[in-house]
């Protein structure tokens, strides 16, 4: 992204050197701003020595700032930064808020902000592919794993898809999306908020930003999401993925979660003017997302599906309805104690294998209505898995949990299941 001359002469604080946390410091230091910078990794303090100076901002007095930008991974909750940044002034924010910021000195353009506890990833990536299929010029970015300060800016006409995490919009202030998408808010990260209630409040604050005039789709087949479409302002598109929808042509779109994410990605491209042929064009050609139902191989009648990115029960059950037949292969890092957005689609599962820090508790869970395997790691739930299906049947990596236990990232995870089924076959 071009230096935005709102942000020279500033001072800014950045806590947290990944990938996110990199792009602030480059684009704050091509903008002239000052910055002081830290991460407890040593390794990451190198990569921006000689952008930033390095300094923990937890020892310093932070009213000399004009913002402190986190990391959306830093647990505001319990981190001490909160606490002390209370006792200010100065502002908490991320990224997607520097960008916001900047925007007033862009080429005209437009934003798309997704959110929703389960789908905006495919759902960003299905609108950006129906732009560049529109010939729109498109950047996507935010929660989907690239920052967007780190992408070049678009030229006047453009779109830029916003993937927003809860955590992102909790730390953005101004983000006044031209279209705003909710698709559904289910129980999710509540070890970082006080209570279901102010996680779905935090969804809600992406339409609190919004300019009237500007457009809202929500999903409304969860009582939180109806609940803020009728609070909402300005032009409010209320969605359903209830009744039939033929899906039969886009090969990457199937199953009823999917049928929401188009219904989505179709009423937004609406709002930006794209015809109905691109978007159809769009919806068959889109290539899927990596670690999202993603098929990985065929042999002898088997197939082996890569749904690593299904960090959450709810997450799951829509991988189990998509296939009739399943060794479902699921654990890691619990978010709940239960399986039960999962249990209308039981009877799809021939039987489960289990691993990581859950796999006891999912036995327990799972032994009375299925066969289970405790496998406790992916290798030994592949090998045994491929073992035991038969033609026409499934293996699903679809684990339910994050994946923190034993991997850097369910992408890690994905691509070591990925890695495991290419010894077995």
């Amino acid at each position: 992204m071009k230096a935005a001359r709102a942000f020279a002469g500033k001072r800014y604080a950045v806590l947290g050197l990944a990938r996110t946390g990199l792009s602030v410091v480059d684009y704050l230091w091509n903008s002239s701003a000052t910055v002081i910078a830290w991460d407890d990794k040593e390794e990451a303090r190198e990569r921006v020595k000689g952008k930033a100076k390095l300094a923990d901002p937890m020892e310093m007095d932070l009213e000399q700032f004009d913002a402190v930008v986190v990391s959306p991974g830093v647990p505001l909750n319990t981190h001490p930064i909160s606490e002390k940044i209370r006792r200010t002034d100065t502002p908490l924010i991320c990224d997607i808020e520097l960008f916001s910021q900047a925007r007033a000195e862009l080429p005209p353009h437009k934003v798309i902000g997704i959110t929703g506890t389960n789908g905006k990833s495919t759902t960003a990536a299905l609108i950006h592919h129906i732009c560049k299929t529109a010939g729109l010029p498109t950047r996507l970015g935010g929660n989907i794993g690239k920052p967007i300060l780190g992408e070049m800016e678009l030229e006047e006409g453009g779109v830029y898809v916003l993937e927003l995490s809860s955590f992102q919009i909790d730390l953005t202030q101004s983000l006044d999306c031209d279209v705003a998408i909710l698709l559904n808010i289910t129980p999710d990260h509540l070890d970082r908020y006080d209570g279901f209630d102010a996680y779905a409040a935090s969804k809600a604050r992406l339409f609190a930003m919004q300019s009237p005039d500007h457009s809202a789709i929500i999903a409304i087949d969860d009582a939180p999401s109806a609940a803020i479409a009728v609070e909402a302002k300005g032009a409010v598109i209320q969605i359903s993925a209830g009744g039939c929808m033929d899906q039969s042509r886009w090969p990457t779109l199937q199953g009823p979660h999917n049928a929401q994410n188009a219904i989505a990605a179709m009423s937004a491209a609406r709002r930006l003017g794209i015809s109905e042929d691109a978007i159809e064009q769009g919806l068959r050609s889109y290539p899927g997302l990596p670690h999202r139902m993603e098929r990985i191989a065929e042999k002898d009648g088997v197939l082996f599906i890569n749904d690593s990115k299904a960090t959450n029960p709810t997450s799951t059950a829509p991988a189990l309805a998509a296939y009739p037949a399943v060794h479902w292969i699921l654990g890691g890092r619990a978010k709940t104690d239960d399986l039960d957005a999962c249990a209308p689609f039981f009877d799809h599962v021939r039987a489960a294998y289990t691993i990581g820090e859950t796999a006891d508790m999912f036995e327990e869970l799972l032994a009375p209505v299925m066969t289970v395997s405790n496998c406790g790691t992916m290798r030994k739930a592949v090998q045994v898995a491929s073992r035991a299906a038969r033609p026409g049947e499934t293996v699903l990596l679809s684990p339910a949990c994050a994946s923190f236990d034993q991997y850097r990232d369910f992408e890690e995870r994905g691509d070591d299941f990925r890695a495991a089924v290419g010894s077995v076959l």
